[in-house]
């Protein structure tokens, strides 16, 4: 028998529920996000500031209590852009992270990101892709205000309960904790905050990164290096005549 959609069902004498109609939006919303995410990932990222991706993380220190960060990396260069620390991890916070890595891009590009993702001759804005998880800070109002203000951004959420479509910032928080801060005693959020930093700029500019040929995060965004050609210094095997 063929499906009758909820929109004639009232011409032919029945009522239609409000949670029937909230099925409808729903699903309506789901496909809006699945094409969303389709179009952020159809063509992978040829150069820095294309897609970012955006979570949060959390420490417990020994004494200080539990502090959740806030951090931003691009996705094509793997350039973290700092971390905001903080008690919670609400819908403040998230902003506040973006608002962090606006500003370090901005130093970076020496220019506003709105001006670097806006085409000379046309005037076209071709935003950057926000990715972030499900989470409820990113489906706040507020968030979503947020997004709305900044043009030079789009926000482009995950499946529910995949999070490797969210893959390099995992890692990075990962490297973070297991390179750094598990190998330490910190003891509050002073010590974290440092610690956090140190790691942060020794990931982006000391570091060599398999993912990016063995260069570093700093110099393949800035376009002094590629992430599929190594640059490390070579042995020369010189003729023996």
């Amino acid at each position: 028998m063929r499906a009758i959609s909820s929109r004639c069902l009232p011409c032919f004498g029945f009522s239609v529920t409000k949670g029937c109609c909230w099925r409808r939006h729903i699903s309506g919303e789901r496909r809006r996000l699945a094409a969303e995410r389709k179009a952020a990932f159809c063509e992978p990222p040829t150069g820095p500031n294309q897609v970012w991706q955006f979570d949060f993380s959390e420490y417990e220190t020994s004494r200080g209590g539990t502090w959740r960060t806030a951090g931003v990396a691009d996705y094509w260069s793997k350039y973290e852009f700092g971390w905001h620390w903080s008690p919670t991890a609400n819908q403040h916070d998230a902003v506040a992270g973006v608002e962090l890595a606006i500003a370090e891009a901005t130093r970076l590009l020496g220019a506003s990101l709105l001006d670097a993702v806006t085409d000379a001759q046309s005037g076209e804005v071709t935003p950057v892709v926000l990715v972030t998880d499900n989470g409820g800070p990113f489906r706040s109002f507020r968030f979503a205000a947020f997004i709305a203000a900044h043009p030079e951004l789009r926000h482009v959420r995950t499946r529910v309960k995949t999070p490797g479509q969210n893959g390099v910032r995992e890692r990075a928080f990962e490297s973070l904790k297991y390179e750094r801060l598990y190998r330490e005693d910190i003891v509050d959020v002073l010590d974290l905050t440092s610690h956090a930093e140190e790691f942060r700029i020794e990931f982006n500019t000391i570091r060599p990164h398999e993912a990016l040929s063995w260069n570093r995060p700093r110099e393949v965004h800035l376009g002094l290096a590629s992430p599929t050609i190594p640059t490390f210094e070579r042995l020369e095997i010189l003729p023996l005549s």
